[in-house]
């Protein structure tokens, strides 16, 4: 890594790819792929976008259901069908050679060995360029496809979550980094005292090791999360490098980066070894006029059957087609579900006095994250003024429609940010690592054998 990586702080950029795009509608664009969701060429092409442009990462989130149960809205929506994201992400290392590659696996409804195996396997494919966006599963119809009649208690799902990410970096480190000899002369294929096993005992899982993948390029993938919550806080304080985050003001995410980064001494953690990266929904025209008209052209496509079912899925599964859709957000009662998401609604609904038609207007492409309208100066402004002043590290694009969206970014935004020294022109290191400036993680087991020895 260079040195200007390593003593100036530029952002971080990911491009968060979904399907057709973000807004809920994105697949009636004129100018979108509405089959996208499973064309890999699609992808490729989103990919290949991405890395010409220098991002980090591109990033893909999941849910082991599809995402929603109401037949009248989802037949309107590009959410039914699309690639599980680490299948796909195999087959785009492929054709991408710096570009880092994260994706969603929850801990809700898998297992760690099977984890740990499949994201050390990306790394190897890759060259060091996996990373895991660790979640809990929030929603009752993922439950329902794993022999649950109820989704698990928020605290229990978090609870799981932390001794999960214990199994799986403990299997990353499962054999040193020269433990592979690989002598044809001698016959010897590992070193036995460079492999470790786990023999792991908890409260949820039983696992004895070892992984039987290598030490991955980048000693483990790159660890992300995206809770919120206090809990999904203390989880991130503890095991995350990443966190995507959604803010709707400088404010809030400027105490959510202080609240954060301040947990981090008593795991203890540097603040700079965690980059928190909200997302952004940018609409860009090259006045602000054009970028406007562009983003009402999009909300001119939501049918309002959708709008109303996005609202209702995002507020912890509340029904809201009871209440008058012209009429003010009502109270809604604790969710099992995604509780900081739920809070954001409401804290947006009450601050700016929104109807329940406005409200969904307003998520239907940013989903609670910041939507931001306006020409490269003005978008370029806005994440400057959030990176500068400690809102963030860096930002997860979550382009409106593709792959017009993400090519006006890369074409239009991050010039402008290159220009003022804010955006690396070209790779400094190969690894996902190298681009965030996050460290390489001392195996575990090798870093206590001189301790060890002096006992």
């Amino acid at each position: 890594m260079s040195e200007a990586r390593q003593h100036k702080r530029q952002i971080s950029l990911g491009a968060f790819l979904m399907e057709t795009g973000h807004h809920i509608a994105a697949w009636r664009h004129p100018d979108t792929h509405a089959s996208g969701g499973l064309d890999f060429a699609h992808y490729a092409q989103l990919a290949q976008i991405a890395e010409r442009a220098k991002f980090d990462a591109i990033f893909f989130a999941d849910s082991v259901s599809v995402r929603d149960t109401h037949l009248p809205s989802l037949s309107r929506t590009a959410r039914a069908d699309h690639f599980e994201p680490l299948t796909l992400l195999s087959a785009l290392s492929v054709v991408t050679s710096n570009i880092g590659l994260i994706a969603t696996v929850s801990t809700t409804f898998n297992e760690p060995y099977n984890v740990a195996r499949k994201f050390a396997s990306l790394d190897h494919l890759s060259g060091g360029r996996s990373g895991w966006n660790l979640v809990t599963s929030s929603t009752e119809t993922e439950a329902h496809n794993f022999g649950f009649d109820k989704h698990p208690d928020h605290a229990l799902r978090y609870e799981r979550a932390k001794e999960f990410h214990d199994v799986v970096t403990g299997l990353w480190d499962s054999w040193e980094d020269d433990a592979f000899l690989r002598d044809k002369a001698s016959g010897v294929y590992f070193d036995v005292d460079k492999l470790h096993v786990l023999e792991h005992r908890g409260k949820h899982f039983k696992v004895r090791g070892p992984l039987n993948v290598a030490r991955s390029p980048q000693g483990r993938p790159v660890v992300i999360q995206a809770g919120a919550s206090d809990a999904g806080k203390e989880l991130a304080a503890q095991t995350a490098e990443v966190i995507f985050v959604a803010h709707q003001t400088l404010d809030e995410a400027k105490l959510f980066y202080r609240d954060v980064k301040g947990r981090l001494a008593r795991y203890g953690r540097r603040p700079e070894h965690l980059k928190i990266m909200p997302g952004i929904f940018p609409v860009i025209g090259r006045t602000q006029q054009e970028a406007r008209d562009k983003f009402d052209a999009l909300q001119e496509l939501i049918h309002p059957t959708v709008g109303l079912q996005l609202l209702s899925n995002m507020s912890g599964g509340v029904d809201l087609s009871k209440y008058d859709i012209d009429g003010p957000v009502p109270d809604l009662p604790e969710t099992n579900g995604g509780k900081s998401r739920q809070q954001l609604l409401l804290d947006l609904a009450r601050r700016d006095n929104l109807t329940i038609r406005q409200l969904y207007l307003r998520i239907a492409g940013a989903r609670g994250h910041q939507q931001v309208i306006g020409t490269p100066q003005s978008i370029a402004d806005q994440l400057q003024q959030w990176f500068e002043e400690e809102g963030a590290d860096g930002f997860n694009i979550m382009s409106p429609w593709l792959p017009g969206g993400l090519s006006e970014f890369a074409e239009l935004v991050v010039p402008e940010l290159q220009r003022r020294g804010l955006f690396r022109t070209e790779y400094e290191g190969r690894t996902l690592r190298d681009h965030l400036g996050l460290p390489r993680p001392e195996n575990r087991f090798s870093a206590q054998t001189p301790v060890a020895q002096t006992a």
